[in-house]
């Protein structure tokens, strides 16, 4: 009897571990599936030779170092996504030297996520695959998850080129709550810019 009973308890002392381990299982390759498509994007984009810079305005400090950086990649095209006015921007570029032809501004964007949204389906028709992103080192978190949904649902690769503003970077939930904007581009069409606009102000 007594054998009978430590042997009932064994199974039970090991039968439960077992049970917690194939419950914890979905969680570990979750975990594990994010890491490998994390450290996959790293290593592409460290690998990438990008066919465009691609400048996200709304501050002149990008839009100086931008130019200063399109002097060293001397054949490929620049976009810039609103920011200053466009006779500055092109003042800006033309003092660095660059050829205008190879200048491309664009007006259309009124926050981060629809600097994306407006000019993916542009830089695709050109066969664009994959570009420089410059922006300030504290936006660049949320720039990058709204550029790895928009212009990932495209083939375009991204290349980030922080650049130093001596502020802490956003909020996480910003980038959460623009990357959620990102899906809804992708799976509808719509930015909800107007939702985007509200909770900014709030």
């Amino acid at each position: 009897m007594f054998l009978r009973i430590s042997s009932r308890k064994q199974r039970e002392l090991f039968s439960k571990p077992r049970r917690s381990k194939v419950g914890l299982f979905p969680w570990l390759m979750s975990v594990l599936a994010i890491s490998l498509i994390v450290g996959y994007k790293q290593i592409e984009s460290y690998l990438v030779q990008p066919d465009a810079i691609f400048v996200l305005g709304g501050e002149e400090e990008r839009e100086l170092f931008a130019a200063k950086f399109a002097q060293q990649h001397p054949e490929i095209p620049i976009w810039v996504s609103s920011g200053s006015p466009e006779w500055y921007t092109k003042k800006v570029f033309a003092k660095a030297g660059i050829d205008s032809n190879r200048l491309h501004i664009d007006r259309q964007a009124v926050d981060t996520v629809t600097n994306f949204t407006t000019l993916v389906e542009e830089l695709q028709a050109r066969n664009i695959n994959s570009v420089y992103l410059i922006t300030s080192d504290d936006h660049m978190r949320r720039a990058r998850v709204i550029g790895e949904i928009v212009f990932g649902s495209r083939g375009i690769v991204l290349k980030p080129v922080p650049i130093s503003s001596g502020r802490e970077p956003e909020s996480l939930e910003k980038a959460l709550r623009d990357g959620a904007r990102a899906i809804l581009w992708v799976t509808t069409g719509h930015t909800g810019a107007s939702i985007g606009r509200e909770l900014s102000e709030n």
